[in-house]
């Protein structure tokens, strides 16, 4: 199984290289699964649902976040409806969100 994970995406640079490259590295990679940091995708700090679903949507099938994953709070509502965003597992008990996702990677392998 090939794993590619992207370390921290920051901000609109970091999203440009992934709109812009992402896709051929999957492709040229034989990518099975896609995993990156994005606590730090809108300007450095937190993550936004419209930026997270921009990077579900560019081919990346898990979302991990930081101690930064909080810092938009419009982010708090988008937990309980995409699971593959994840908070750190060490967080306190009813934070939002999860850090465990499972699902299958495109060669049907299962992963938690």
């Amino acid at each position: 199984m090939r794993v590619l994970f992207i370390g921290d995406i920051v901000g609109s640079p970091g999203r440009r290289i992934i709109h812009d490259r992402l896709a051929d590295i999957l492709a040229q990679q034989q990518v099975d699964l896609c995993i990156a940091n994005c606590e730090n995708s809108a300007s450095g700090f937190g993550i936004t649902p419209r930026l997270a679903d921009e990077l579900f949507e560019a081919g990346i099938e898990i979302l991990s976040g930081g101690n930064h994953i909080f810092d938009r709070k419009e982010v708090f509502d988008y937990f309980p409806h995409q699971p593959r965003l994840l908070r750190p597992a060490n967080f306190p008990e009813g934070a939002p969100g999860s850090g465990l996702y499972m699902g299958a990677a495109k060669n049907g392998v299962r992963y938690a």
